[in-house]
Parts: structure tokens; C-alpha cells; sequence
């Protein structure tokens, strides 16, 4: 199953509980081989973790991002740029980037926000707009919202629903009276 599928699931779950669907698949944990299914995959509960997703093996064509998308200057940047205007990997302080964004094989762009840390080739995207399904492994690719140029691409990784989960389950170990 993938994060987001909706086909396919309802023979996996009670017979009553079908009944009170739609249901979708909100997070997967393949450590302990547990699919999780919600039918209120667009209340609130589900907005963040389908907005604000983080990112790994970021790889940018040209070494790094391009400077005329920067938004927000790092404090303490060390980086001069070079002569392509593009940073270096010099930058103290993770630095946030305006995007059009393509998830996963769609048609589709998406705008959104990178922040970009360089020292751990990670990055933290939060979406102007929530997406359908996010999945570890799908790819994120970055492109100049009025050329279409690709500038790099990253992973998304599995932190994403790991931390998901554990809000998740805390919220509702806080629900269960002791």
C-alpha cells in the first residue's frame, strides 16, 4: 500500500468499518508491519503531515540553490555565491528557498517553500497547499515556478511519518484517561 491509496483496502478491514468509509492509507510502519487507515484523511489531524514533509539526498544540478529564490538569508552565512549566483555548501544556518515542486510522476506542480540545510543534504518543505499522499521514497523535484527550469531534487524521507506516528500515538495516549 501507499501512503494516500484509497483502492484496495477495504477488503483488509472490518466489515462495519468499511461502511463508515471512504478509507485511505495516512501512514505506513514496515518495521512492524502495520498499515494505518483513516476515514478522515482530510480533517485537521492530517493537514501538517500532508504540508510539511522533510526531505533527504538533496542534490542540486548546479552545487546548490539558486540565490534569486532565496527568501530567507541564513544568519552567519559564510557563502559568497560564485559567479552563477548558485551557493555553496558553506552556508551556516539552513536557508529557505520559494519553489514550484513536483511530487511523485503527476502532472502537477506544486508551490511550496524548501528550507535547505546544506551540511546534512537535507531539507524541509512546507507546501503552500496539502498534498494527497506523501510517501517515504518519492521523489521531490525542484523547479523555477515561470521557466520550468530544474535546479535538483531530493527524497522523501522516512522521518516524515515516523515523526507523524509519534504525534500521533502521543496524542492519543493523552486522550485515554488513567
Amino acid at each position: 500500500h501507499t501512503v494516500g491509496q484509497r483502492k484496495g483496502i477495504g477488503n483488509s478491514l472490518h466489515p462495519l468499518a468499511t461502511s463508515r468509509g471512504p478509507w485511505y492509507v495516512v501512514a505506513k510502519d514496515p518495521k512492524h508491519n502495520i498499515v494505518y487507515a483513516s476515514n478522515q484523511y482530510d480533517e485537521e489531524a492530517f493537514t501538517q503531515a500532508r504540508s510539511k514533509f522533510q526531505v533527504e539526498d538533496v542534490h542540486w544540478i548546479d552545487g546548490g540553490p539558486p540565490q534569486q529564490h532565496r527568501i530567507h538569508p541564513a544568519e552567519n552565512d559564510t557563502s559568497s555565491g560564485d559567479a552563477d549566483n548558485f551557493i555553496t555548501s558553506t552556508t551556516v544556518e539552513p536557508s529557505t528557498y520559494r519553489f514550484a515542486m513536483k511530487i511523485r510522476h503527476g502532472p502537477r506542480l506544486v508551490s511550496g517553500s524548501v528550507q535547505w540545510d546544506a551540511f546534512q543534504d537535507t531539507a524541509t518543505i512546507e507546501l503552500d497547499h496539502k498534498d494527497g499522499g506523501l510517501a517515504p521514497g518519492q521523489y521531490v523535484v525542484f523547479y523555477d515556478p515561470e521557466t520550468a527550469q530544474c535546479f535538483g531534487s531530493g527524497i522523501i524521507s522516512e522521518r516524515h511519518w515516523a515523526r507523524f506516528l509519534q504525534t500521533f500515538q502521543q496524542r492519543d495516549e493523552e486522550a485515554v484517561p488513567q
